[in-house]
């Protein structure tokens, strides 16, 4: 089974900016790794990381991605997991897709 990663969401949490690193203010950002409707498409049943995908992120939707190319059912057909960065998130979905 295969699955695509859709990037939904890039956020940026500023008022914990201002309260633990207000030195940050001025040049805080969102993720500037994806971008809001990137996707990604990876092959099953243990997929790969694709080039230039972030490691944390990866580290982070890995699960959800392994049950997905695993063949599991996913609540309404997809998933919505999110990377571990606290202060500047980014969500992504991802569902399966048929295979070659």
């Amino acid at each position: 089974m295969n699955a695509r990663i859709t990037v939904i969401k890039r956020a940026l949490n500023m008022d914990l900016v201002e309260t633990h690193l207000a030195d940050c203010v001025s040049v805080a950002r969102p993720c500037s790794v994806f971008r809001e409707g990137m996707t990604f498409e990876v092959q099953g049943p243990f997929p790969e990381k694709p080039l230039g995908f972030c490691d944390w992120a990866w580290v982070a939707i890995y699960p959800n991605l392994a049950l997905a190319c695993a063949g599991a059912e996913l609540s309404a057909g997809v998933a919505f997991p999110c990377c571990t960065d606290g202060l500047r998130p980014v969500t992504f979905q991802i569902e399966k897709i048929a295979g070659e």
